[in-house]
């Protein structure tokens, strides 16, 4: 019987770790991930990003959202927030 709360309390031990070291992997603040061939202006952080059908947008820490081509990664519309 000792052995078993023994290997009990080691195997919720080792899964309660488990289950943290998952959790902190997981909501890492890497920030977005950008497309292969999207390169931000000098200065410029990404906040957000969202791709539609041929486009995609990126939304700028400086509140401005830029829109881009899918495939070729050319702006084709800025847009500045209030």
């Amino acid at each position: 019987m000792r052995w078993l709360v023994t290997g009990l309390t080691t195997v919720m031990i080792v899964g309660l770790v488990t289950v943290v070291l998952l959790i902190v992997m997981r909501f890492r603040d890497d920030g977005p991930i950008l497309p292969e061939n999207m390169t931000l202006p000098d200065g410029v952080q990404a906040q957000a990003v969202t791709m539609g059908d041929g486009w995609y947008a990126i939304v700028t820490t400086d509140d401005r959202i830029l829109i881009h081509d899918r495939i070729t990664g050319a702006l084709r519309q800025e847009i500045t927030l209030d």
